[in-house]
């Protein structure tokens, strides 16, 4: 055998080798074939907020349900992230910046954004609160919605707070014209009514409830029905990606809610210790103000409060036109992934 002959059957010799050993479960790069298909998984980022306000995301949060959940279906290529929401505005802020895939907002944030072009959906209500009141600071003489003209009002603009003032205001035949209305993050608002830098404050829980036990601020005006509900909502691009990933984390939700139901006092330690506040405060948060034991689905209760605020956002300039905010609510619902939650 001349050398050209001998390489030839050299070469051949080794591709035999290669395809028995890939034939046996081994890629050319000596993976077997479970390692290989691991590396060929892409991981997927699941990326979610939390929120004081949310107390479902502080429960999956604290236990890990979420997590489990994905292990148990075999996705372990689902790569899980928390980030934590101060207010709807930077929940939504987030999911226009394309920062998290899910996001906790008040009813009314959810439908400004959706109006201004977020690309978002409402996937499921997690509660319906009243988490905002009008509070003066102890001590202070005002005591109703009419002494509040011509005064300094704190608020987070693009919040519920923000949209509770604007309807107490119409309410008692006021503007946001007729008061200084301070853009603060809600707990830099608490600040300010403490300190005396601003004359009420358009409060959120739990800085609202801290507030009042803790220095004695009053509530001068309360109206459940003028907080609209809690919305889990998420980005388009992700629903369209992974709608099986939405319905994991919807059926995470109604576990959590389920479990809060059942378990109230550890719900408020998981939220005192996550807030750092008294369980006092917690517990006004969570169990006399928070109500948790309803439908999930987003649907006409939602929408009989959304209704009655858009004309605000149209009147305070904060939409285009009518028509985007119209436009918004026939389109932001998601409701089929809650329906099957609940069915289950």
């Amino acid at each position: 055998m001349n050398r050209r002959t001998f390489a030839a059957a050299l070469t051949s010799s080794l591709l035999l080798l290669t395809t028995a050993a890939c034939a046996e479960g081994e890629d050319s790069s000596g993976q077997s074939g479970a390692g290989a298909g691991a590396a060929a998984k892409d991981t997927i980022e699941l990326r979610l907020d939390w929120a004081y306000y949310n107390p479902q995301s502080l429960t999956l949060k604290d236990k890990g349900w979420l997590e489990d959940a994905l292990k148990d279906q075999g996705l372990d290529n689902v790569k899980v992230t928390w980030t934590q929401s101060l207010g709807s505005n930077k929940a939504n802020e987030n999911l226009r910046a394309d920062a998290i895939d899910f996001g906790s907002t008040a009813g009314t944030p959810a439908l400004l954004a959706r109006a201004n072009g977020t690309p978002l959906r409402t996937v499921d209500v997690y509660s319906r609160p009243e988490w905002s009141s009008l509070v003066v600071a102890k001590g202070s003489k005002l005591d109703s919605v009419e002494d509040l003209e011509g005064k300094k009002v704190a608020a987070t603009k693009g919040t519920d707070p923000y949209f509770f003032l604007l309807q107490a205001l119409k309410a008692h035949g006021l503007t946001a014209k007729d008061v200084t209305v301070v853009n603060l993050q809600h707990g830099d608002g608490r600040t300010a009514l403490e300190r005396g830098a601003v004359d009420a404050w358009a409060g959120l829980d739990p800085y609202l409830s801290q507030s009042q036990i803790d220095n004695g601020s009053k509530l001068i005006y309360r109206n459940l029905d003028f907080n609209s509900y809690g919305f889990l909502n998420v980005s388009e691009k992700f629903l369209d990606a992974h709608p099986e990933l939405v319905q994991i984390v919807v059926d995470s939700y109604e576990k959590a809610r389920g479990w809060i139901e059942k378990n109230p006092d550890a719900a408020v330690k998981i939220l005192a210790d996550s807030a750092k506040i008294e369980p006092a405060v917690a517990a006004q948060q969570l169990t006399e103000r928070t109500h948790i034991d309803i439908s999930p689905v987003p649907g006409a209760a939602q929408t009989e409060v959304l209704e009655r605020i858009a004309p605000l956002l149209v009147s305070e300039n904060l939409v285009a036109d009518a028509k985007d905010v119209d436009d918004a609510l026939k389109t932001l619902y998601a409701p089929e992934f809650a329906r099957k939650a609940k069915a289950s």
